[in-house]
């Protein structure tokens, strides 16, 4: 006779009924916690995982899922936030305005290049100085996993209605559009570290890092990304053309064509990330899809759900007893001192003085904000996992201390500069207004809508797009230019 025992736990039941009761919870209170408090899902979501982490009341322990083998763990963490970041920025290249990386390439080439040169090689300076047990090449490495903007936190934080109405919609659109780049652009600054410290000499380093990661991971991925983008844009146009396709379907692409994307360049061993964003900005480049899924909030509610998740796993997955170990050096004042220097140096100073050169900061003040939001999120943990992978799989690891330490100091180090940028960035956003009331730019086809009806209506149907009264369209300054001139001819 078979065993009856309904109260049988499992691991994957346990993270049912948390991430279920949280999102519950948080979802009933939203209102007041984002609208009020002005702080979003990303910092309640982290600090949920670290109360039921094993460091807290341990009920949720994610490297406990591995039964104490950390390369499995390390592979539970690369692929999901994998997923997570895909997901990320494939949704901020749809939801830029059409067209938008070539209209503003000047402003993201100074981002994706002087701002992130600097900010590597100062991470790495600060990394060496405080780090005692490792080198420069190594503190470059570490450096390469905090040089990019996190897409998840950014848009955690910045999306909140109190960046909607004092940052304005330039300044966000600017930040999106690097956060859905950098993480994939971060390679070339791991893998030039890595190929010089994992490679025989600097000629092989060097030549692997041109053929191998520009010539293959870099433009492969874009060039994947990119065909797969326009070329689902162009089939969606035949599918509606021919009453093909469904409302539902149209919103079901944010899931699908992310996971295609990265799907694919991972079995060739391209840029994932980079090629999701890079599909995400095809497929949207004229605007098309977003008309289409303009009435829906399911990508809203993907994000939601999917940031949720990564945040509690990051929380969970903290590595508290790392920060304090003799073993590798680290200390908890010098983690503290590098946090507190890293959030300062690593952007602002090449913000400030570059920012007249960079078309979309038209102020000192947007340059200061510019150059503080630069968080720190499951980017970081996500690129981290990847080299410690990348060092564990060489056989270099094990005759040589320094590669050895540095394959145990990587995650530990990032791990505790996501844990202050989830607190610095998720909490700063009220401490800034880039002027007076800022609204993005929302122009309504209705002749009936009276600033009564806005007055009387709950905040909450700021952020619900109601069907049939107005269309509100992301767009550039250019386009609200066109769009005034139409409407006064």
């Amino acid at each position: 006779m078979a065993k009856f025992d309904p109260f049988e736990v499992s691991v994957p039941h346990i993270a049912y009924a948390l991430l279920g009761g949280f999102v519950v919870l948080f979802g009933m209170f939203s209102l007041f916690l984002r609208e009020k408090l002005y702080i979003g899902e990303a910092c309640w979501a982290f600090l949920f995982g670290v109360v039921i982490g094993p460091y807290g009341a341990n009920i949720f322990n994610p490297r406990g899922w591995a039964g104490g083998n950390d390369e499995t763990a390390n592979l539970i963490t690369l692929e999901l936030t994998r997923v997570v970041l895909a997901i990320g920025v494939f949704a901020i290249g749809v939801e830029l305005p059409k067209a938008y990386m070539r209209r503003h390439w000047q402003s993201l080439f100074f981002l994706l290049g002087p701002v992130m040169i600097w900010g590597w090689f100062v991470s790495a300076a600060l990394i060496f100085a405080l780090i005692p047990g490792l080198n420069f090449l190594s503190s470059l490495a570490v450096a390469a996993c905090l040089t990019p903007t996190d897409p998840i936190l950014a848009a955690a934080v910045v999306g909140g209605k109190y960046a909607d109405k004092h940052v304005p919609a330039h300044i966000r659109h600017l930040l999106a559009a690097e956060s859905g780049c950098n993480d994939g652009a971060a390679f070339p600054f791991l893998y030039i570290s890595l190929y010089l410290i994992l490679d025989n000499t600097t000629n092989d380093a060097i030549r692997d890092w041109f053929l191998k990661l520009w010539l293959y991971q870099i433009i492969l991925g874009v060039v994947i990304g990119s065909l797969i983008g326009f070329g689902f844009r162009y089939l969606m146009k035949f599918s509606e053309r021919h009453s093909l396709i469904d409302r539902h379907s149209y919103v079901a692409q944010y899931v699908s064509l992310a996971l295609l994307s990265i799907g694919l360049t991972t079995l060739l061993g391209a840029d994932d990330l980079l090629s999701a964003f890079a599909c995400g900005a095809a497929f949207a480049w004229d605007g098309f899809f977003n008309r289409q899924t303009e009435e829906s909030v399911f990508s809203s509610v993907i994000d939601l759900l999917f940031n949720i998740a990564a945040f509690v796993y990051v929380g969970a997955w903290m590595p508290f007893h790392t920060f304090q170990d003799a073993g590798t050096t680290l200390q908890v004042w010098r983690l503290v001192v590098l946090a507190v220097c890293v959030l300062i140096l690593r952007r602002l100073p090449i913000m400030v003085a570059l920012y007249k050169w960079i078309p979309d900061i038209k102020t000192f003040r947007e340059a200061i904000f510019s150059g503080h939001f630069g968080p720190i999120g499951v980017g970081a943990v996500f690129i981290s996992t990847l080299a410690t992978e990348v060092l564990l799989d060489s056989p270099r690891t094990a005759e040589d201390e320094q590669i050895g330490l540095l394959a145990k100091t990587i995650q530990p180090i990032c791990a505790f500069m996501v844990l202050c940028s989830i607190t610095i960035h998720g909490l700063s956003i009220p401490s800034f207004s880039l002027g007076r009331r800022v609204h993005s730019v929302s122009r309504t086809w209705s002749r009936h809508t009276t600033a009564t009806a806005h007055a009387s209506r709950p905040d909450w149907m700021d952020h619900v797009r109601i069907a049939g009264n107005g269309i509100v369209v992301n767009r550039d300054a250019e386009d609200v230019g066109d769009l005034e001139m139409g409407l006064g001819g």
